[in-house]
């Protein structure tokens, strides 16, 4: 386990079979130097926060991939305190341990291309931020610019406004939530590389919410429309943040966003199609994947981080797929 945990209290999840710990933590952090998700070629590490403070988690894959265990550790927080569930809950959704993916191995088994690649990251589980305030703020971080420096951004905006765990300054912080992004001075967020507009943008929706004008986790119960409508109307946040919350942060694995430049040109190339697609074009072809379009987005992202060398994946490309004759490649 990590040093950051040595000692600390341990439990064990039993995840649903199959399931790799590896492929699942890269689909979460994406980039290697994502100093909030963390991988160590055996253990995923991340700091929580817990009843005002943050506890260090340190999760190590036990067993087979069709016969999983998860050793968890964690250390920090008050002791007495619903930690352990807190970070049950948590690694539920970082992880996607309660996702049942029994109907999306039915839609890949018909789809010959889909089931290559489904076949070759067997195992990956879906995963989701912890809260829908990360999965927005996360969103706004990466708006126009490339995945790599955006997550730049999140890892320093947590290293000051995170939380630590314990007294050690220099230690694990949890991602920032609300409270501790409502006091932020924007002008200080621009100083770590945020333009005045996300920085306003991201003070503003964490002022809303402990205000109590916003009530992002309450977006769990709402109809995709009704979704999409209320974090469109945030400052800051256009129909690709928007998307990108919906399938991170609420988990709505039906969701392939359509303005997520990135996606569509691995959608692209995994149809075999040459031009650019449209943001509709994108909803018709995935829409022969409902309702998993979302995670053949995962699936993508860990074929481009296989393609290019990073995460624990197998190098080996996925086949490309015959075009579609539905889709006029000469209009896109």
């Amino acid at each position: 386990m990590s040093p950051a945990v040595t000692g600390g209290h341990r439990f064990t999840l039993a995840p649903p079979a199959p399931f790799r710990l590896d492929l699942t933590t890269w689909a979460l952090r994406r980039r290697a130097h994502n100093e909030i998700d963390r991988w160590d070629g055996r253990a995923y590490c991340r700091a929580l926060p817990v009843d005002g403070g943050a506890v260090a988690i340190a999760v190590r894959e036990e067993g087979s991939r069709d016969s999983p265990r998860l050793a968890v550790a964690l250390a920090g927080g008050a002791t007495g305190s619903d930690r352990e569930q807190r970070v049950r809950t948590a690694l539920a959704k970082l992880l996607g341990l309660d996702v049942d993916l029994a109907g999306f191995a039915a839609v890949a088994a018909s789809d010959p291309a889909l089931g290559a690649l489904a076949e070759r990251f067997r195992g990956l589980r879906p995963p989701r931020f912890p809260t829908v305030f990360e999965a927005l703020v996360n969103g706004i971080a990466c708006q126009q610019l490339s995945l790599a420096v955006g997550i730049h951004l999140l890892s320093r905006l947590t290293a000051i406004h995170g939380r630590p765990v314990g007294a050690d300054p220099g230690g694990p912080r949890a991602f920032p939530g609300p409270t501790d992004l409502a006091a932020a001075d924007p002008a200080r967020l621009k100083g770590l590389g945020f333009s005045r507009a996300k920085a306003e943008a991201i003070v503003g929706a964490a002022r809303a919410v402990v205000d109590g004008a916003l009530d992002l986790e309450a977006l769990t119960g709402f109809e995709d429309g009704a979704a999409l409508e209320c974090l469109t109307g945030l400052r800051g946040i256009g129909r690709w943040t928007a998307e990108y919350v919906m399938l991170r942060g609420l988990g709505r694995l039906h969701v392939f966003p359509g303005d997520d430049v990135g996606a569509r040109n691995k959608l692209r190339r995994f149809l075999g199609l040459d031009g650019e697609l449209s943001y509709e074009q994108v909803q018709e072809q995935t829409s022969a994947w409902w309702p998993y379009a979302g995670v053949v987005y995962f699936h993508l992202l860990l074929d481009s981080l296989a393609a290019g060398g990073a995460g624990s994946a197998t190098a080996t490309k996925a086949p490309k797929r015959e075009p579609r004759h539905n889709l006029h490649t000469n209009s896109v």
